[in-house]
């Protein structure tokens, strides 16, 4: 049989991924999510800031604040990626896509190329709009805003949007291992949610080292600004992002040799 090369495979799974419903649900639940809790944590602190405290106000982030809502999209792009591999093995419509594209590195690669591309576009577009309107609603009252004119600004947004898109990748990779979109979506969500409430029971000279290491504490960093004080310690933003990058290749690595080796 004639082997399928990986631009006829990337454009078949992207043809796939378009024509899904769920997609569509996906993407706009994503970008409903970052753009609608920032503008209304936006609008809330605005209302709020003359009535906080002088420690609140000097730990005041303008930035973070309109970019709250990734904390509640980041559930939505790792359940885009789990499905975007589970969903055929629980179907069964694995075994069409490798009829069709015999090599299941070239079929893993496609897949996770669209899955990039995709997240990367609608979580940058979503994180920047919901920056802008942010420090819109919050412009005018007395409170510090953020513009993009400030290096430190722009690398806080456009790292939310590949946040977004790495969380989508993980997602994927734990599907690649566990091959069923309950339990994928079962250890994300306690990878994101149940591990950092366990970590918080543990004495403190080893939650503050645990927490740090931690997707959604990595992902606080890679937003942070300069200066800021949070409860732990952080990483700086490129070394949080270097940590993410290195749980996604770990988790795909392994999802890709169980792929190789196992049946579907």
């Amino acid at each position: 049989m004639k082997s399928i090369g990986l631009i006829p495979a990337i454009r078949s799974e992207f043809l796939k991924l378009r024509t899904l419903r769920s997609s569509w649900l996906g993407f706009s639940i994503t970008a409903g999510l970052t753009i609608g809790f920032g503008a209304l944590i936006s609008y809330v602190s605005k209302t709020h800031y003359e009535t906080m405290s002088f420690a609140e106000k000097a730990t005041f982030d303008p930035i973070q604040i309109s970019l709250v809502g990734t904390l509640f999209a980041q559930f939505a792009v790792g359940v885009i990626g789990a499905m975007l591999i589970t969903s055929e093995f629980v179907s069964g419509s694995i075994r069409t896509t490798l009829a069709a594209v015999p090599s299941r590195m070239t079929v893993l690669v496609a897949k996770a190329a669209v899955l990039k591309v995709s997240v990367l576009v609608v979580g940058v577009v979503s994180c920047f709009t919901a920056f802008f309107l942010g420090q819109t609603i919050m412009n005018g009252v007395g409170i510090p805003t953020a513009s993009l004119s400030n290096g430190n600004t722009l690398r806080a947004v456009a790292l939310a949007g590949l946040y977004l898109m790495l969380l989508a990748l993980l997602g994927f990779g734990l599907g690649l291992i566990i091959r069923q979109t309950a339990g994928t979506i079962s250890a994300f969500v306690s990878l994101l949610l149940v591990l950092p409430l366990i970590a918080y029971l543990l004495p403190s000279s080893w939650r503050n080292e645990i927490l740090r290491y931690l997707p959604s504490s990595l992902g606080r960093a890679m937003m942070s600004s300069p200066g800021t004080i949070y409860e732990f310690p952080l990483f700086s933003p490129w070394a949080a992002t270097g940590i993410l990058v290195g749980y996604v290749i770990l988790a795909i690595g392994i999802g890709a040799y169980l792929f190789e080796r196992r049946d579907v």
